[in-house]
């Protein structure tokens, strides 16, 4: 996600705040450094007013952001219980699993880096294939216009595309498979799947 410099206005602050903070108690210039380490998070990034970033873990080996190993969020899958042959917002059974894609917005605001997502919609094996195609790509759709309209740039949103009667599982955030049971009328298969795309499968797009 393209981000401006108001956006890394807080971590600055809180920065400086912390330093202001540690530099106050009457203690050497070494322990005054540990401590700011250890009060900042295990894995921060560090802004300036002038948009320039770093990113370390506990102040170690600090680098720019650019240069840091990417680490992909992990796909985010919504299990959005749509009414069968529907697509539309208020087609979705159970609006609360949104408030996790709400979740997601707000983290890739408040990072550094720009994210690229990609977005699949799903079904089960109920209906033609053809039928179940158009179905997957019109919730795709949805849930794309859905992030728009929450802030998210068009811009970074690089596939929209629907997989019906595509076999296959999902994986957690911890890397486990989660096994989603049959093709055939299974609303676990009715699903719509956001995940950050790295920079080897950003070259696809580009060749």
């Amino acid at each position: 996600m393209r981000k401006d410099h108001k956006t890394f206005r807080a971590a600055a602050v809180a920065a400086s705040l912390a330093m202001a903070a540690v530099l106050a108690a009457p203690v050497s210039a070494e322990d005054s450094i540990g401590l700011y380490w250890k009060s900042a998070p295990t894995t921060t990034a560090w802004v300036n007013p002038y948009g320039e970033c770093w990113q370390g873990q506990d102040g170690e080996k600090l680098a720019p952001c650019g240069e840091v190993a990417f680490v992909p969020h992990a796909p985010l899958v919504m299990r959005l219980l749509f009414e069968i042959n529907r697509y539309k917002l208020q087609d979705i059974r159970n609006p609360e699993e949104l408030r996790k894609l709400d979740t997601l917005i707000a983290e890739f605001k408040a990072t550094p880096r720009e994210e690229v997502v990609s977005i699949v919609g799903h079904t089960d094996k109920l209906g033609s294939l053809q039928l179940n195609q158009v179905l997957s790509e019109n919730r795709a759709e949805t849930i794309k216009n859905y992030m728009i309209d929450h802030g998210y740039p068009a811009a970074d949103i690089r596939e929209v595309k629907g997989m019906a009667w595509e076999g296959g599982n999902d994986v957690a955030a911890n890397g486990a498979v989660i096994d989603l049971g049959p093709l055939e009328n299974n609303p676990l298969r009715r699903r719509v799947v956001v995940t950050e795309l790295g920079p080897d499968q950003l070259k696809q797009f580009s060749q």
